[in-house]
């Protein structure tokens, strides 16, 4: 009889009613963020007994995003994915495919509070009704970085960087006349920081619709007085060297043009911080908002974010969910939150974080770690600087690149070659608005 006993209890305790349920998470975060992100899992699976959170690296963005489409159709689908900013318009789109996390936590009874988080990062992440559809994991916003030595060699105040475009070409060309460095500024991301940036960074329309986020009907007006102001702008400084171009995407050519002090200035994303002061061995580097002409009225207004957020797949078993609402609830404490922005230079998701950050001194200790939360919370958002929300965003990106190398050759003027994007961009929209009607 001991042994019937001890046989059904062992049946019991194997069963699969007592193990913990797996949830499983792709992702698109290799080398150390990858093993960061594998850290906070490990943290939450650590933390309970009833749920056992599985990261899987999915390769880049559009790969995840890709592959995640291609197990929806054939149901086998994860319960959590990560998709960048520029696949929001996608994953709305793709009805019945996703769960929104608002209505997730609701109804799982997490406490769930969309005011705890800062405003210009969820408001890239809800409708029109003010609900939040995925959960903000990974944003960060372009900032200004710049070689103090180079700025000293130059007779400039190494404390003080450039507010104004006049300033950045004023300072760059006091820096080539002085010999202290052959150019003044490159960039990563024309489309990212140079055009959608410099479009919310001085209150501009990006697109109709709210930039898309009034529906799929909306279309691009990126070709107004500002930017075309600034990409002629951005041809003037490259003929005369001032400015060097780093190449498509996200400019692999431009981080090492600031590192060998090649150009004095560079702007690129937040999260770009901890490499670039790891890159910069022989110099040291100073942090700023991105530059703004004085002459828009209203600038600047704030900046918008980059990276993805966790979306929630539909089609998984109920239990799961559960688990993830948890899981979500884990992520935006502030303890988790605050040491995956100290570590990563992504931007914190809740105030509270921010709050927790600020008290264990680390803004104190580094300076400049805070430009990106003071620049995206520098206004409350407008219409035109929440962010954008198109459909074939990807591929509308990769036009900006193209058009932008034309004005670069001389083929076209800054005029036609951002009448271009709108042109070949619309075209894209409409399709995607025919797709999903």
């Amino acid at each position: 009889m001991r042994f019937l006993a001890a046989a059904s209890l062992a049946l019991l305790t194997s069963s699969p009613a007592f193990a913990a349920t797996e949830v499983h998470w792709w992702h698109a975060m290799g080398g150390e963020l990858g093993a960061k992100l594998e850290e906070i899992v490990k943290g939450f699976n650590e933390s309970q007994s009833d749920y056992v959170v599985i990261p899987s690296y999915k390769g880049s963005y559009p790969e995840t995003l890709t592959a995640t489409m291609a197990a929806f159709r054939a149901k086998q689908q994860p319960a959590i994915v990560q998709v960048f900013e520029v696949g929001t318009g996608t994953m709305m789109a793709a009805k019945g495919a996703t769960r929104p996390v608002y209505k997730l936590m609701q109804d799982e009874g997490e406490a769930f509070d969309p005011k705890s988080y800062v405003t210009a990062v969820v408001g890239y992440y809800t409708d029109p009704e003010g609900n939040m559809l995925s959960l903000p994991f990974n944003s960060s916003t372009p900032i200004f970085y710049y070689n103090k030595d180079v700025f000293q060699k130059a007779g400039l105040d190494p404390e003080t960087p450039p507010k104004t475009w006049a300033e950045v070409e004023d300072f760059s060309k006091k820096i080539m006349e002085s010999g202290a460095a052959k150019c003044g500024f490159t960039t990563g991301w024309i489309s990212w920081i140079q055009t959608e940036n410099l479009s919310a960074w001085h209150n501009q329309p990006i697109g109709t619709e709210q930039n898309g986020f009034g529906g799929p009907a909306a279309r691009l007006s990126l070709n107004g007085p500002v930017q075309v102001k600034h990409w002629g702008n951005l041809k003037k400084w490259a003929d005369e060297g001032v400015f060097k171009y780093g190449g498509p995407t996200g400019g692999d050519n431009a981080p090492p043009m600031f590192y060998s002090q090649e150009c004095a200035m560079y702007m690129n994303s937040s999260a770009s911080r901890a490499g670039v002061v790891a890159n910069a061995k022989d110099f040291k580097v100073g942090f700023g908002m991105l530059p703004y002409y004085d002459d828009v009225a209203g600038a600047p207004q704030n900046s918008i974010i980059g990276g993805a957020t966790l979306w929630v797949m539909e089609g998984r078993p109920a239990e799961e969910y559960k688990g993830v609402a948890k899981f979500f609830t884990y992520l935006s404490s502030p303890e988790v939150q605050a040491d995956w922005h100290q570590f990563s230079g992504y931007l914190p998701i809740t105030r509270a974080a921010e709050d927790l950050t600020r008290q264990q001194g680390f803004y104190e200790k580094n300076p400049g770690s805070d430009v990106g939360v003071r620049q995206i919370t520098l206004n409350e958002p407008t219409e035109n600087s929440k962010g954008l929300r198109f459909g074939n965003y990807v591929q509308i990106r990769t036009i900006i690149d193209e058009e932008f190398e034309q004005l670069l050759a001389g083929k076209k003027d800054a005029q036609g070659a951002l009448d271009a994007v709108v042109e070949r961009g619309n075209a894209l929209l409409a399709e995607f608005e025919a797709q999903n009607k």
